[in-house]
């Protein structure tokens, strides 16, 4: 009952969204902070191969447009559509397989399933579209444990793990350009504190980056490598990619739903689908909070092709 009531929510303030006596939670903007349309994404995403949909997880509007992008990309692509999400982690693949092709039941998928809490209302919809409608669902992020494993003890040491972990990851040896500011943030001492991970912890829900720094009462306790800690973020980043780009198929659209700081600033997850496909084609979508919708804050400018400006005191999922 709850995801149809966010559904119908939602479909009543698309509906009205060309209406100026209506006070709409959000509003659209492209890179250079021009105000847009929903069709406006739609049209661009047929042009390009990755749609690169970044979200705040507990985000109403964030889930209600992706939902929306799907159907109208599927309608418009001839069907020809594949996705993809950073909630489901790679060794979860077989279990979706299964779900898809109803070897499964739906008990068995959400009992076995890695499933984020907020699963049954966020994602649901979309992994039932995709199964109605014979859909490819992928699979993209790197389980948990391992990231994990970065996070205590660097990239390099990945290498120590067995051959069959290693295909849930991104091919060794993973990439690390430390220099990216999105990893360079993760790796000021305040880090854990006050970068932009940390404030949008309870959107992105970066679990490998939600360690808490260790209270300096307690000097026995090891401080955590930032650097570790940026090297976590950089193989969920690296790994999405890997599986975006293995599953992609000619004149196909991989929409791919990920926290929107695995793609801001075109860096990433689209940093590293470049680095395997330079040729590759992306588009990129943020999800930002702002207090007022009238214009896109400057701070948010350039960081995707479009961004959804929702206003801070829209109601949370979760």
């Amino acid at each position: 009952m709850k995801i149809f009531l966010i559904l119908i929510i939602g479909a009543i303030m698309f509906n009205q969204l060309h209406s100026e006596e209506t006070a709409l939670p959000f509003k659209i903007f492209d890179k250079d902070g021009e105000e847009v349309e929903f069709t406006d994404i739609v049209d661009a995403a047929e042009d390009n191969q990755v749609v690169l949909f970044g979200e705040y997880h507990n985000n109403p509007i964030s889930h209600f447009l992706q939902f929306k992008l799907t159907k109208a990309l599927f309608e418009k692509n001839d069907k020809k559509l594949i996705l993809g999400a950073e909630m489901f982690e790679s060794d979860d693949q077989l279990i979706i397989n299964e779900y898809f092709q109803d070897q499964i039941t739906d008990k068995y998928f959400s009992k076995e399933a890695k499933l984020w809490d907020n699963y049954a209302t966020d994602y649901k919809p979309i992994i039932e579209f995709a199964k109605e409608n014979q859909l490819s669902f992928v699979a993209t992020n790197i389980p948990r444990r391992y990231a994990g494993f970065v996070a205590r003890n660097g990239l390099d040491e990945l290498a120590l793990l067995s051959n069959e972990a290693q295909q849930y990851i991104a091919p060794l040896p993973v990439k690390f350009d430390a220099t990216l500011p999105t990893y360079a943030a993760l790796m000021e001492p305040m880090a854990m504190h006050g970068s932009p991970m940390s404030q949008k912890s309870d959107s992105t829900n970066s679990d490998s980056l939600k360690m808490k720094m260790p209270a300096a009462a307690n000097p026995m306790m090891k401080k955590p490598n930032l650097s570790y800690i940026a090297q976590a973020q950089a193989v969920k980043d690296a790994t999405m990619a890997h599986f975006i780009n293995k599953n992609l198929k000619s004149n196909y659209i991989f929409i791919h739903l990920n926290g929107s700081y695995h793609s801001d600033k075109y860096e990433g997850i689209n940093w590293y689908l470049k680095q395997e496909n330079k040729n590759i084609e992306v588009l990129t979508i943020s999800t930002v909070e702002q207090d007022s919708l009238e214009k896109l804050e400057e701070s948010n400018l350039n960081i995707a092709d479009f961004i959804i400006v929702v206003d801070k005191d829209m109601t949370k999922t979760h």
